[in-house]
């Protein structure tokens, strides 16, 4: 197998193996208490995948430890025991999708997939032997003492090596099946290749076509004619039929019982096997057509089930037909290109050379092609854009196991976890999400027995919403602790060195704003959560690469609520160019309400000399823009400037200019590193005539 063979089968290995461990975590954590049969039966199909395909990747540490937890989840599927400790079993179902991760992140790393899994396989066995009711031998011992050990043989050797029948003789059943795999899976000689491994397990004497299917020659083949497999086995139909079904990306299966067999063990194990094509008709309710020719004395689903499954099974066929993934590495430079196309479009349609023509033909046709590149652009970055359900559900495991190891009792609400943001941001928010949730649970909500006496519910209470606010999303995250002691705060800063004013002149939100400094900590002693000062300090250093801020709220006795800003999109935004001083602005247009001529009369001062306008029965701020920014030449009279009235979530302000220049697609380039402190920008972008124009970011407005 060539190395790009391999590159790629482990890059659809470890997708495929995270968004498992994902799934794994998000049905342990959300019904730790009880399991049901269904999360058992799912919990089970996973573990049986990662299993399955770990070992047809040779990362036999990873199957090991799966191969663990699928013996318990079946055991517990088959028996349903009573009286488990499922907090005990979610520990151990956990430990082994921590052990998958790290994993998986050395081999994403290139690294060598090294971890040693056999004492937390032997840990989660003995929970198993412990639920059976058997003694737990110590020291372990292992399963046949009688055999002499062997060398450890890949999974590849293992699969060319015949099988022995087994001695079971008048148990022994045949069967024949053919596979079809989703249309669009790739790579299906080595899925092909992980169920021939998995059969292994409660088969002998297996036989399929193709025959050598780890060659790629085979791909055509399988896609079009199915891969076709016959086996002995003692298991019965219903078994048989529940693992085949479990295969990943399984699209069709064929599953029919032949009469007893006859084996000829001088045979090889693997030969051509010929099957009789199926009629269109029957191909369309699967495995329901072969009912008939099934001994009276095997048991099957019932057919109306069959049948649904069948329709259910065509219907997610046509489904995946239209779905492909598509490295995200291609989408960034898609992305790039689309932002060069919309900058050559305003330097071809702003050509200082057009000036003063009339050019009628000219202007239709770029008319036609701007509507064309806005579509085009919406388009491209609606590929990009993904929910913020994955990274919520994430923070459920984070809020557990602090609450196991904390003894505390914390519920997380989740609101508006539809929300999308753009791909490249969400990379960015996860660590800031988590850091804060840690944050909350572990300086904010108090102990149970805490809460009962300050006459609080027992059960603390985080919630994490996500809403959509112009050009920009909101994160909230908001508990019913203790909130943040000021005072102490403020003599933390005071002792690091971080004031710059006296005490008095600090308000409760300036002083809250210190926390998410470097090295800032108001811990005295360092825990696994706390006291090193870097949590928060992530939060700040994260947001910043994306544009984005954090503010914090807090309420003595009542809680605390951090509110995180972070663009929809970095990549292209609407804006309004706007002239000072001769210079170009550019003001994203989701923040501007409306522009207008101030008249004098509706011009007044504050007692404190703030400029302030009535507009419609409402006082504003007056913001000048070019007092703001420290710019000389400007228009200084209001009455002959243009107002811009701009808003930030609930908050409204009037930002002063020269004129206007017009609306236009701004693609937004970071700033260097030393820009990016300065309130009231947040980028920059290219004009048509090569130009660069500032981006105004209209939350440092509303600093102060």
């Amino acid at each position: 197998m060539s190395d790009f063979d391999r590159e790629s089968m482990l890059e659809m290995f470890i997708f495929e193996m995270t968004q498992l461990v994902d799934q794994l975590e998000g049905t342990i954590v959300q019904s730790e208490s009880e399991y049901n049969i269904d999360q058992i039966n799912e919990i089970f199909r996973i573990m049986h995948t990662i299993k399955g395909s770990s070992a047809m990747m040779m990362f036999d540490n990873i199957a090991g430890v799966a191969h663990s937890i699928e013996d318990l989840f079946y055991y517990l599927r088959e028996e349903s025991p009573q009286n488990l400790d499922f907090k005990r079993l979610s520990d151990h179902v956990l430990s082994g999708a921590d052990f998958v991760k790290e994993e998986l992140a050395k081999i994403q790393d290139g690294e060598k997939a090294d971890g040693d899994g056999t004492e937390l396989a032997k840990t989660i066995s003995n929970f198993l032997l412990k639920i059976k009711g058997k003694e737990v031998p110590e020291p372990p011992t292992q399963s046949k003492p009688q055999q002499q050990p062997q060398p450890a043989k890949s999974a590849a050797t293992q699969a060319a090596e015949p099988k022995k029948p087994s001695t079971a003789g008048d148990n022994m059943h045949r069967y024949k099946a053919k596979i079809h795999f989703h249309d669009g899976c790739e790579m299906e000689n080595i899925r092909a290749y992980t169920l021939v491994h998995n059969l292994q397990e409660y088969a002998s004497d297996i036989m399929h076509v193709p025959q050598d299917v780890i060659d790629e020659e085979t791909i055509p083949l399988i896609r079009k004619s199915g891969f076709m497999v016959e086996f002995t086995s003692e298991k019965d139909y219903n078994f048989i039929h529940t693992h085949l079904s479990q295969t990943v990306y399984l699209r069709e299966l064929i599953l029919e019982e032949m009469a007893a067999p006859i084996v000829d063990t001088t045979q090889p194990s693997v030969a051509p096997i010929v099957f009789d094509e199926k009629p269109q008709a029957e191909a369309a309710v699967g495995v329901h057509v072969h009912e008939e020719i099934h001994s009276s004395s095997v048991s099957h689903p019932p057919a109306e089930a069959m049948v649904a499954a069948a329709a259910d099974t065509a219907h997610k066929k046509g489904t995946a037909s239209h779905m492909i993934s598509v490295n995200v590495n291609k989408l960034d430079a898609l992305l790039n290109l689309m932002g060069e196309l919309v900058i050559s479009e305003a330097m071809v349609t702003q050509n200082s050379e057009l000036d003063g023509l009339q050019l009628e033909s000219f202007n239709k046709e770029t008319r036609q092609l701007r509507k064309i590149i806005s579509n085009l652009q919406q388009t491209v970055m609606s590929m990009r854009m993904v929910p913020l359900s994955a990274t919520f559900f994430k923070m459920h495991r984070i809020v557990r196991d602090m609450c196991r190891q904390l003894d505390k009792d914390v519920q997380l609400d989740i609101v508006g976890e539809e929300t999308e943001v753009d791909k490249n941001i969400i990379e960015h928010i996860a660590d800031p999400i988590m850091h804060i949730i840690r944050n909350s649970i572990d300086h904010g909500v108090e102990l149970p027995a805490r809460r009962k006496e300050i006459g609080k519910p027992s059960k603390g209470r985080v919630l994490l919403e996500a809403k959509n606010a112009g050009g920009d999303v909101l994160i909230i995250i908001k508990d019913d602790g203790c909130g943040i002691n000021v005072e102490k705060v403020l003599n933390k800063a005071k002792a690091n060195g971080l004031t710059t004013k006296p005490d008095s002149e600090y308000t409760d939100r300036e002083i809250q704003q210190f926390i998410f400094l470097p090295g800032f900590s108001t811990n005295d002693q360092v825990t696994a959560f706390s006291g090193r000062g870097v949590g928060m300090d992530v939060v700040s250093s994260n947001l910043e690469i994306v544009g984005g801020t954090a503010l914090v709220d807090s309420v003595p006795g009542e809680g605390t609520t951090f509110t995180l800003k972070i663009p929809l999109t970095l990549a292209i935004i609407e804006g309004m160019s706007v002239l000072v001083a001769g210079a170009q602005y550019t003001i994203p247009i989701v923040n501007i309400i409306k522009s207008f001529k101030a008249q004098p009369e509706n011009l007044f001062a504050d007692p404190n000399g703030n400029e302030m306008i009535t507009e419609r029965g409402e006082i504003f701020n007056i913001v000048r823009l070019h007092e703001f920014f420290g710019i000389d030449g400007a228009v200084t009279d209001i009455c002959e400037g243009t107002l811009i009235m701009l808003e930030n979530g609930e908050h409204v302000v009037c930002l002063l200019v020269d004129d206007l220049i017009g609306q236009q697609q701004a693609v937004v380039k970071s700033m260097p590193k030393y820009f990016r402190k300065v309130r009231g920008l947040s980028g920059c972008t290219l004009l048509g005539n090569g130009d660069i124009s500032l981006i105004i970011d209209v939350a440092g407005f509303f600093d102060k």
